[in-house]
C-alpha cells in the first residue's frame, strides 16, 4: 500500500511540474500559484540568530589554510652533547595520518603470484561447458569443505608439475628494421685530470768518525769536569744569585729556541705574506698588468698617469726621500734613499730596498745615525749598494749579510768628504779588478773610491774652483773660490767623460784623465743644478735641471740649450725615458710630475698631474722603470708612488702598409738628430 501511494505522489509532482512549464512556455500568467509557492519557501529564522546590518552582512572574513598541524607539539628540546645544554628543535613535523592499511599486493613474477594467477586459469576451465561431468561436480562442490579439499589438492598437483617443467623462454619480438627508432640518453662524464707535485729532495751529508775506547773516556771525563765545576759554582752562590743565575738561562734559552723557530720559517712567512699581498691588491696588479686608458684615443697627444702602488713605512715616516734607484737585475725591486733636505732639522737615515710583490713592507731594512743623500745599485753585483752620507761619509751595502751595519764605511782617516755627499755612481772594476766608484760633495772634491780587500781606498780626482774669483792673500797667496759639486754624471760611450753640476748654476764638462782644469764651462742656470743626465741614445746631448723652475737639454757641443722649459715651480729632479730618446719626466716642489716627448709636442708638456694629495707635499725625486711602463716618484714625506704611463705617454712608431717598423738605437738617434738639426737652423738664422 505504501508503494502504490508513493507512486501516486510521484505522479502528481511530475504532472505538477509539466503544466508548469507549459504556462512559462506559453507566456500565461498564473497567480495564485505562485503566491502559493513563495508562501512554502519563507524564510524560518531561529529565535536566537543576531540582528545583522547590511554593512556587517557585506563584511568579508578571510581565512588562510595552511598545512601546520594544530595539534603538532612547538617546544621539543633535546639535549646537544657539543654545547652541553638543551636546545629547542628548530623543525617540527606537521604530517598527520588519518587512515592506514596493510596492503596484500604480491609481485606477478613471484612464485605465490604465479600460484595464484594458475588457480585463476584452472578455475576459468572448470567453469567452462565443455569440461567432464566429474569436473563440474567438483565445481558445484567447491563451496563446501570437500570441495575446498579437491581443488587444493589438485592445484598443488598442478603446481609440482610446472615447476619440474622446464621453462621455456618468451619469444624475443623483432623489430622493424624498416621503423624503427630507438631513444637513449648518455650522461657526460667528467675527465679525469691527475695533479702531480715534485718537491725539492732534503740536503743529506754524510758524516763518518771512528769512536776508540780513549775517545770515549775523554769524552766522559769532560763531561764529569764540567759537572763538578758548575756544582762548585752553585755552592759558592748565594740563594738570590743561584735564582737570578736560573732565571737568565732559562731567558737565553727561551730566545735562543725563538730565534732558532724564527729562522727556520723565514722564507716561508715570506712566501707567504707576499701571497696575501698579491691578492690584497689583486685588483691594483691586474691594472698594472693589463690595464690601457682608453680614452687616450680622443684625447690630443695628452697622456695621463695611473696611480698603482704606495710604499711607505712607519720607520721613515717624517724623512724625506732623497733618492731612487732601480735594481739592474730584479726589475721589481728598487732602492730607496731616506735623509732630510731641511738642514736645520738632521737626524738619522734609512735605506729601505722594496719589492712591487709585496708593496706593504720592504724586502730590506738598513738604518743609518746621518740622513742617506743619494744611492747606487752596481750593475754585475746588484746586491751591493753604495750610499752616500750628509755627514760626508760613504758606505756600502750588502744586501745578502743580514746584519744591518755597512760592509764597508769611510772614516776621516780614510779621506772623507766635510760636507754632504749629494750623488753616488758606481765605475767599470780597474785594471786590478778591484770595485770602484765615484761620489760629489759640497765640498768641491770629486773623489774615486776603491775596494781594496777590506777597507776604501779614496782618491781626488778634480777639485772644483770658481772660475774667476781668485784673490790675493798674505804674501801674494792665490786664494781660488771652492765650488760646491750637487750632482754628476758619467757618458755611456765615452769612459773618462763626465759633467758636474754645482751649486752656483753651472755644469763643468770634466775628464778623468785631468785634474787641474775642466773641458768646457756651461753657464746653465741661475739657481743649484739639482740633477744632470746624459741621454742614454744621443751621445751628444744631456739634460739638466735647477731650482730656478727650468729644465733644459744641451748639446755639449754648442754652450748655449736648445731647449728651454719653464715649470713654474724648482724642480727637484729629471730622467730619460728608457724606451725613447725623446721622452723625459720631471717633478717639481708643487707635487706635480710632468712628462715630455719632443716628437710629438716641442713646446710643453704632454702630461701634468699632481701626484701626492697635498699641496704642501714636495716631490724630490723621479725614476722610469728599465722594461716596464711604470715610473717612481718620492716626496718630503717618506712616501713612494708608483705611476703607470697612458699609452699616449710611451707612442712607438706606427706601422705602414707593406713596410717594417724601424726599430732600435739608430731610429731613436735619427729621431733627436732631426728635432736638433730644426733647431740648429733657426739660430743660425737669427
Amino acid at each position: 500500500m505504501q508503494s502504490v501511494k508513493l507512486e501516486e505522489d510521484l505522479l502528481s509532482i511530475a504532472m505538477g511540474r509539466g503544466a508548469r512549464k507549459r504556462d512559462e512556455d506559453s507566456g500565461t500568467e498564473v497567480g495564485e500559484g505562485t503566491d502559493e509557492w513563495v508562501q512554502s519557501k519563507a524564510t524560518v529564522k531561529p529565535p536566537d540568530q543576531l540582528d545583522l546590518t547590511d554593512a556587517e552582512l557585506k563584511e568579508e572574513f578571510t581565512r588562510i589554510l595552511t598545512a601546520n598541524n594544530p595539534h603538532a607539539p612547538q617546544n621539543i628540546v633535546r639535549y646537544s652533547f657539543k654545547e652541553g645544554t638543551y636546545k629547542l628543535i628548530g623543525f617540527v613535523d606537521q604530517l598527520a595520518v588519518h587512515f592506514t592499511q596493510v596492503g596484500n599486493l604480491i609481485p606477478k613474477d613471484s612464485d605465490e603470484g604465479r600460484r595464484q594467477h594458475y588457480r585463476d586459469e584452472l578455475a576459468a576451465d572448470t567453469t567452462s561447458p565443455h569440461s567432464p561431468p566429474h569436473t563440474t561436480f567438483f565445481s558445484q562442490l567447491s563451496p563446501g569443505p570437500m570441495g575446498l579439499f579437491f581443488s587444493s589438492q589438485a592445484s598443488e598437483k598442478v603446481t609440482e608439475e610446472e615447476l619440474m617443467t622446464p621453462k621455456q623462454p618468451k619469444e624475443r619480438k623483432l623489430t622493424n628494421k624498416f621503423n624503427f627508432s630507438e631513444r637513449a640518453s648518455q650522461t657526460f662524464n667528467n675527465p679525469l685530470r691527475d695533479r702531480e707535485c715534485q718537491m725539492e729532495p732534503p740536503p743529506r751529508t754524510n758524516f763518518s768518525a771512528t769512536a776508540n775506547q780513549w775517545e770515549i773516556y775523554d769524552a766522559y771525563m769532560e763531561e764529569l769536569e764540567k759537572q763538578e765545576k758548575t756544582k762548585e759554582k752553585e755552592k759558592t752562590k748565594t740563594p738570590v744569585a743561584k735564582k737570578m743565575g736560573k732565571m737568565a738561562m732559562r731567558k737565553m734559552t727561551s730566545m735562543e729556541s725563538q730565534s732558532d723557530d724564527i729562522t727556520k720559517v723565514t722564507q716561508a712567512a715570506k712566501i707567504v705574506e707576499r701571497m696575501v699581498n698579491q691578492n690584497t691588491y689583486d685588483d691594483v696588479a691586474q691594472d698594472f698588468k693589463y690595464y690601457e686608458d682608453a680614452a687616450d684615443e680622443y684625447r690630443d697627444q695628452e697622456g695621463t698617469l695611473l696611480p698603482l702602488w704606495k710604499f711607505q713605512n712607519d720607520k721613515a715616516k717624517r724623512l724625506a726621500v732623497t733618492a731612487l734607484c732601480w735594481n739592474p737585475k730584479y726589475n721589481d725591486l728598487f732602492a730607496v734613499g731616506h735623509g732630510s733636505y731641511d738642514f736645520m732639522k738632521q737626524s738619522r737615515g734609512m735605506l729601505l730596498v722594496y719589492s712591487m710583490k709585496n708593496p706593504s713592507f720592504p724586502e730590506y731594512i738598513f738604518s743609518s745615525e746621518s740622513g742617506i743623500m743619494c744611492l747606487d745599485m752596481h750593475v754585475d753585483h746588484p746586491y751591493l749598494v753604495v750610499v752616500g752620507h750628509y755627514d760626508g761619509n760613504v758606505a756600502i751595502y750588502n744586501l745578502k749579510k743580514p746584519h744591518s751595519q755597512p760592509s764597508f764605511r769611510s772614516s776621516a782617516k780614510s779621506g772623507k768628504h766635510t760636507d754632504p755627499v749629494w750623488q753616488v755612481r758606481w765605475q767599470k772594476d780597474d785594471m786590478d779588478h778591484n770595485l770602484n766608484f765615484f761620489s760629489v760633495s759640497s765640498d768641491g772634491r770629486i773623489v774615486s773610491w776603491t775596494l781594496v780587500k777590506s777597507e776604501l781606498v779614496h782618491t781626488d780626482v778634480i777639485k772644483l774652483k770658481v772660475e774667476g774669483s781668485t784673490t790675493e792673500g798674505l804674501e801674494g797667496l792665490q786664494i781660488h773660490t771652492v765650488g760646491c759639486g750637487t750632482a754628476f754624471d758619467f757618458h755611456r760611450e765615452i769612459d773618462y767623460l763626465f759633467l758636474v753640476g754645482t751649486e752656483e748654476g753651472k755644469i763643468y764638462k770634466c775628464s778623468k784623465s785631468y785634474s787641474s782644469q775642466f773641458l768646457d764651462t756651461y753657464d746653465a742656470h741661475n739657481m743649484a743644478v739639482d740633477a744632470v743626465s746624459w741621454n742614454p741614445y744621443h751621445t751628444k746631448v744631456f739634460m739638466s735641471c735647477s731650482s730656478d723652475w727650468t729644465v733644459k737639454i744641451w748639446d755639449h757641443t754648442i754652450k748655449t740649450p736648445m731647449f728651454i722649459y719653464d715649470l713654474n715651480s724648482a724642480v727637484g729632479d729629471v730622467a730619460w725615458a728608457p724606451y725613447s730618446s725623446t721622452v723625459f719626466a720631471a717633478v717639481t716642489t708643487n707635487g706635480k710630475t710632468h712628462v715630455f716627448d719632443l716628437s710629438i709636442n716641442k713646446y710643453e708638456a704632454i702630461c701634468n698631474q699632481p701626484v701626492v694629495a697635498k699641496k704642501k707635499n714636495k716631490l724630490t725625486h723621479v725614476q722610469f722603470n728599465p722594461i716596464h711602463p711604470i715610473i717612481i716618484v718620492g716626496d718630503d714625506r717618506g712616501h713612494v708612488t708608483c705611476l703607470k704611463l697612458s699609452p699616449n705617454l710611451r707612442k712607438m712608431p706606427k706601422e705602414k702598409k707593406g713596410q717594417e717598423v724601424q726599430k732600435g738605437p739608430a731610429v731613436e738617434i735619427a729621431k733627436l738628430d732631426k728635432l736638433l738639426n730644426l733647431v740648429r737652423e733657426v739660430k743660425t738664422k737669427t
